[in-house]
């Protein structure tokens, strides 16, 4: 496995004023004139959101990939952006990322992707790797929750401090099945969610966000993963790092990336926990970045370390 760029945990920062820029190059510049796009791999991207987010998260990211000769995916995962589903139904991790598995399942025997997942969106992919393992070039952790066997989310992410009060602070519990049984779904509250999730990102995004975020599903959150070094471990991980992250702070990022090392870690440098609002275009480029790796035989890693 390779070597993290950074190492080691930050201490606390004082809140870093919205950065307004963000380099614009052009999608073609980014991918290296002696790299054609037939030549990689795969130049096939599919995008997978985080809890309470949908396909519409990744319009920039879409724009920019596609310009750029790649062929995208963005899914809506059940009861997520336009899919039309219950989310308070929705009672497994398998059942709420059915749309991806769906997809996976529909590739040809030679096709592969390179997935990318956003927040909870690391656990579902994670459970695409242990079922559709020959069928992923690449999978890449986006302030994601990046878990090992037996983990759930919600366990991971209760392990931060600061930004979590936060997050605690935003959480509505909704109970379809009476107040006596357990939560179905978590809402947001609107009035947080600038703080929490988009700090750095314009306000026109913040605007669209609040009007199409939904609830997040409860049981997919405390679903254990189980997970294979036969699968899971064969498919190269690389994370992505959010530094200006309120949802989930940089010091459990890297503690996910100390304890299960993937095969690199990339910086993105004053985002909050939405990139692909807050730095879109620095965001495209670690994509391409790491879809120009070459690739190497397939080897497996233990997810139990």
């Amino acid at each position: 496995m390779g070597v993290k760029k950074q190492q080691g945990c930050q201490g606390a920062r004082a809140p870093r004023a919205r950065s307004l820029t963000d380099p614009v190059v052009a999608p073609q510049q980014l991918v290296n004139q002696e790299t054609k796009i037939d030549d990689l791999e795969t130049n096939h991207f599919v995008l997978v959101h985080g809890g309470g987010f949908g396909a519409w998260c990744w319009y920039k990211t879409i724009a920019l990939l596609q310009d750029a000769g790649f062929k995208v995916n963005a899914i809506d995962l059940t009861g997520s952006g336009i899919n039309s589903f219950d989310t308070n139904n929705i009672t497994s991790l398998s059942q709420y990322v059915k749309p991806l598995t769906n997809l996976l399942e529909k590739l040809g025997d030679t096709d592969k992707v390179i997935l990318v997942g956003h927040d909870f969106g690391g656990a579902c992919i994670s459970y695409a790797m242990e079922a559709f393992p020959t069928k992923i070039s690449k999978a890449v952790f986006l302030a994601a929750a990046m878990l090992k066997d037996g983990q759930n989310t919600l366990h991971i992410f209760s392990q931060q401090e600061g930004g979590s009060d936060l997050m605690r602070q935003a959480q509505i519990f909704l109970y379809a099945n009476g107040k006596d049984q357990s939560p179905t779904a978590i809402e947001l509250d609107k009035s947080l969610l600038k703080d929490l999730f988009f700090n750095q990102s314009p306000d026109k995004d913040v605007a669209l966000a609040s009007v199409s975020m939904r609830p997040i599903p409860f049981a997919p959150v405390l679903q254990k993963l189980e997970l294979t070094g036969s699968n899971y471990g064969s498919v190269r991980r690389f994370y992505i790092e959010t530094t200006e992250d309120n949802a989930i702070s940089l010091p459990l990022q890297q503690i996910m990336c100390e304890s299960h090392p993937p095969e690199k870690t990339f910086r993105l440098k004053g985002s909050d926990h939405s990139p692909f609002f807050s730095k879109p275009q620095a965001l495209h480029k670690f994509l391409v970045e790491i879809a120009k790796i070459p690739g190497v035989s397939r080897q497996q890693t233990n997810p139990d370390e």
